[in-house]
Order: structure tokens, then C-alpha cells, then sequence
């Protein structure tokens, strides 16, 4: 079976933001991600809410990209193939960052990924970048997210950046999927299976 790693945030974990808490695990993208490539392929799904990229959080401790990802692949490996959808949280106000900083922080995890070749199978280290898609109208994340909306719109193109530097296959989920009207951050269940059958698609073209 072709081993696949899920690296993300609180919408790889699954966060439902109409009921709050977890969506079924049959409705994360993940899940439906796995479903549809079948029995020949084993999904991980690693996702952790406020999770970001390589930016420490002086207020949500232990929530790093960067600090989780050898570990976590580590105790997956051998891996056919790591995805990495990260960002969003990079959005939080307190961190002043730019599309271009959050693009480049996604890259530089997808850098470290590719120096441990014995962590995938057959020494080939095999990486999906996913760019989230812009933030919708922020609700009860507002404050903590203040001027999200405007710097997410730069992800398509910063995304696209950092994917043509490392020769890194890209989905771009602006083109995919929307953020939630409920509090414009989570995806509802009709997106996480949008985004889950769209990664498969991507998933086939680079296991093939």
C-alpha cells in the first residue's frame, strides 16, 4: 500500500465550523481522499488545530510546522508521498506576516521534508504543496484574524511562487474550494469533500 502523509491544520483535523468540534471522520478530506484512490492507499491524516507553518505562537504554545514535521514523519515512514496544506493560521494577526513570508515559511517545510530521503520509500522524496484558499468573511475570528482577508488573496500567486522555485507540484484550492460563510477560516462538509476528491486527482498524477 502507498503511504500518505497529511500535514495540517485544524481543516485536515477536521473542524466543523456550524456545529463546532470534528466533522464525522468519513467527511474530512482526508477520508474522502483515501476513499477515492481505494484500497491501495493508506491516508495519515495529521492535522492540529493553529497549527502553522515555521512561526512559533506566543500564545498557543507547541502549535509549530516546523518543530512537528521530522518527528511526524518520522513515526510514518516509509512514505510514498507528504502533503502539506499549512498557512492559514500564519493569517493571525499577531504574527505581521505577508503572503510572501507565509508562501516561503510552506516552503521551507517542504525543504526540510526533502532532506530525509530515507523517510520515503525508496530513498524519493515525493511533496504536494496545498495553498489554502482565501479567507471568507470573518465572524468570531475577526479580531484574531484582522486583515486576513486581504493578504489571503495573495496566496494563489505567493504559492505559485515558492511551487516554481523548488519544482514542487501545487494545488492551489482557490480554485477548488471556498471557506465557510460561518466563520470564514473552516471548511463545511461540502468543501472538505471537494478538497478530498481534488487531492486525489493531484495524488494519481504524481503516484502514477
Amino acid at each position: 500500500m502507498k503511504q500518505i502523509l497529511c500535514f495540517g491544520d485544524s481543516n485536515t483535523w477536521g473542524a466543523d465550523p456550524v456545529k463546532k468540534g470534528r466533522f464525522p471522520k468519513a467527511e474530512r478530506w482526508p477520508t474522502v481522499m483515501g476513499v477515492e484512490l481505494g484500497s491501495d492507499y493508506e491516508v495519515i491524516a495529521e492535522g492540529l488545530g493553529g497549527r502553522t507553518t515555521v512561526w512559533r505562537d506566543p500564545i498557543e504554545e507547541h502549535k509549530c510546522g516546523k518543530d512537528h514535521l521530522v518527528p511526524i514523519m518520522e513515526s510514518h515512514k516509509p512514505l510514498d508521498l507528504l502533503i502539506i496544506m499549512l498557512g492559514t493560521n500564519d493569517l493571525k494577526h499577531r504574527f505581521s506576516l505577508t503572503a510572501f513570508d507565509i508562501a516561503s515559511g510552506a516552503g521551507t517545510l517542504v525543504k526540510m521534508a526533502r532532506t530525509m530521503g530515507d523517510a520515503f520509500t525508496g530513498g524519493k522524496p515525493r511533496v504536494l504543496l496545498v495553498a489554502p484558499p482565501p479567507v471568507g468573511k470573518l465572524t468570531g475570528f475577526a479580531q484574531m484574524f484582522k486583515g486576513s482577508e486581504e493578504k489571503s488573496l495573495g496566496f494563489s500567486e505567493e504559492f505559485a511562487r515558492v511551487s516554481a522555485e523548488l519544482d514542487c507540484p501545487l494545488l492551489d484550492l482557490a480554485t477548488v474550494a471556498t471557506s465557510s460563510a460561518a466563520d470564514g477560516i473552516h471548511f463545511d462538509s461540502a468543501n472538505q469533500r471537494k478538497i478530498g476528491l481534488a487531492i486525489a486527482g493531484k495524488v494519481r498524477q504524481i503516484l502514477k
